[in-house]
């Protein structure tokens, strides 16, 4: 596989090479991460959110932080490289060996590829799992198993109005959900119900709430009030009466389940691309905005080819002599270059939000920029 991959002897070396100074420099970056980390998370320590616990729970996001900083360090692992490589000569005497930029740019293609094939996995399939795992420690730490939102409210997400048969009729529901245990079931919940003019028809409330599959809720120790408005002599003086019944149980349908909750819990650069198209086409059929999904839903399908971006970025500093500044000044640059990348996505991804862009266009812009000024050092170092 590698040969079939690498089949010249000059690409099986630069592999080596970068992928080798790729891993230290992800290992030192991700150490660095993990201490700030671990620094935040010790002030929320008490008796059973212990030290111990907090590091793993620090660990657990490792996984996430990777997909965060594996760009930044194949930059870095490939200025290093290619400065090395130019300070002793070797790349000049690739060059003379017949190594044109264009080769040596498809060489370099060949090589992102294993790693943005690896960013994609950790995003997709690693980081979320180990990222719901490490909530989930701390939670049952520090709050006996139940998650605490941040809104003093609770969550809310709008869901389409059914009947008793479970059938959709015209109107809308809201739920508010309290607490989320770990274990997927709700703590303190309310739903309030509108027909299609707005005018409310009920409101619920249940102590505790069961997902038992197939958009089914299991509702326990349900009060449920009825509002119906009564014939008024004046539509500015309308008059209702009101039912409110109490049962122990009552199961209903709905399209919510723990996935969407989730991702009202979860930022949305740590969600997978699956469960980003699902809950941005819940948010669509519910008429509600998603744009700031949608920006993180390209985002993340985007992502993966930046390596692509930061690698051909390091390319010109093959090119560069000796005199032009030392290995240390070349990777100072990158770390520079990597963090004004990051930075400008971060930026564009708050623009598009604001201007109301193409989500695609607000996360394929930094990119293209980046990708340009690769081009067009290229294109420079190769008529040197």
């Amino acid at each position: 596989m590698w040969h079939k991959l690498f089949p010249y002897v000059y690409e099986r070396y630069l592999a080596r090479q970068i992928y080798w100074s790729f891993l230290f420099i992800l290992f030192a970056l991700i150490a660095l991460f993990v201490f700030f980390d671990f620094i935040g998370e010790m002030g929320d320590t008490n008796e059973s959110y212990s030290s111990l616990v907090a590091f793993i729970t620090v660990l657990l996001r490792v996984p996430s932080r990777m997909v965060e900083i594996m760009p930044i360090a194949v930059l870095i692992a490939g200025i290093y490289t290619f400065a090395s490589m130019a300070s002793q000569s070797e790349f000049t005497v690739l060059r003379v060996g017949g190594l044109h930029t264009e080769k040596a740019a498809w060489s370099l293609l060949k090589m992102a590829l294993p790693l943005a094939v690896l960013i994609l996995v950790m995003s997709e399939l690693v980081g979320p799992f180990t990222e719901n795992l490490s909530k989930n420690v701390r939670l049952s730490a520090l709050n006996s198993g139940r998650e605490a939102l941040q809104l003093k409210s609770g969550a809310w997400i709008k869901d389409k109005l059914r009947n008793s048969q479970g059938e959709v009729i015209d109107g809308s529901r809201y739920i508010n959900v309290g607490a989320i245990e770990t274990n997927g079931s709700i703590r303190g919940l309310r739903m309030y119900e509108f027909d299609k003019n707005h005018r409310l028809l009920s409101s619920r409330t249940a102590e505790l709430v069961e997902f038992k599959g197939e958009g089914v809720w299991d509702l326990r120790k349900v009060t449920e009030t009825q509002f119906k408005e009564l014939p008024a002599s004046h539509p500015l003086d309308p008059s209702f009466s009101t039912r409110i019944t109490k049962v122990d149980q009552l199961t209903i349908r709905t399209e919510v389940n723990p996935q969407l909750l989730g991702a009202l819990l979860i930022k949305p650069d740590r969600l997978s691309i699956l469960d980003l198209f699902s809950y941005i086409n819940h948010l669509q059929e519910n008429k509600q905005d998603y744009q700031r999904y949608a920006i993180s839903f390209w985002k993340k399908i985007i992502y993966p080819f930046t390596v692509i971006v930061m690698l051909m970025l390091a390319l010109p500093f093959a090119y560069l002599q000796t005199r032009s500044g030392g290995i240390g000044y070349r990777v100072f640059g990158g770390i520079m270059l990597g963090i004004s990348f990051q930075l400008f996505n971060s930026l564009f991804s708050h623009l598009g939000l604001l201007g109301e862009w193409p989500a695609w266009l607000s996360s394929i812009i930094p990119a293209s920029i980046y990708l340009i000024l690769a081009l067009i050092g290229i294109r420079w170092v190769s008529k040197v």
